[in-house]
């Protein structure tokens, strides 16, 4: 029995091992994701395009967005990590592949090969200075807000500051079926600004130069 036991053990430690390199060798093919993004250009290919739930603030930038944050994201939401019902729908139809290659698909969607590098983000007023510093968001975001030190992370720089907003109050929820955003780090972040202190903070993070781009589909010119 003991034997069997040991066998039955070693199969499911090898099984595992085997899904998890599968899983890391998920290749993102920017061309498949191009003809995958039906679900995406209606919010994400319009510019200034508005959401209205779970109030009215434009939709993300996502085009020029880190590949492997992309992929996080809509994990989150088919999590349910995420609470938000349009993008739960969107996610729980995507297999692995597919995220990966709407990723790869978006990350190099409108980016400029000879762009300059993007400097350390120009100062804001006291009281922002005062929020960034309390918030540690260089720390994970980098200088420029623009180079996470970790690719799952987001790139921040320029995207909407009323999606900011809507964004880090999310993170303060708790317990509602529909909204909210279950991040240990962001949350206790988060948590420690008013709502007031945190629109301050997304204003100035969206009127730094950035990365991020809504670019439209041809259909949308």
């Amino acid at each position: 029995m003991n034997q069997l036991l040991l066998s039955l053990s070693a199969f499911l430690v090898a099984s595992v091992t085997v899904l998890s390199a599968h899983a890391q060798e998920i290749k993102g093919d920017a061309k498949a994701g191009e003809k995958k993004n039906a679900m995406c250009i209606g919010c994400h290919g319009i510019v200034g395009y508005q959401a209205s739930f779970p109030e009215i603030h434009k939709v993300p930038k996502i085009s020029g967005q880190g590949e492997k944050y992309i992929i996080a994201a809509l994990n989150a939401y088919k999590k349910g990590e995420r609470k938000h019902p349009t993008m739960r729908g969107v996610s729980v139809s995507l297999s692995d592949q597919d995220m990966a290659d709407l990723a790869v698909f978006y990350a190099i969607s409108g980016v400029d090969a000879k762009a300059k590098p993007l400097e350390k983000a120009a100062d804001g007023s006291a009281k922002a200075m005062e929020l960034l510093a309390k918030g540690a968001c260089l720390s994970c975001h980098g200088e420029s807000l623009s180079k996470p030190i970790d690719p799952s992370y987001p790139k921040i720089a320029g995207q909407h500051s009323d999606y900011l907003f809507v964004a880090l109050k999310a993170y303060k929820v708790d317990g509602n079926p529909q909204v909210g955003r279950g991040n240990a780090i962001m949350g206790g972040v988060a948590k420690q600004f008013t709502n007031a202190e945190l629109k301050e903070l997304a204003n100035y993070i969206g009127r730094l130069p950035g990365e991020l781009k809504t670019v439209p589909e041809s259909r949308f010119r």
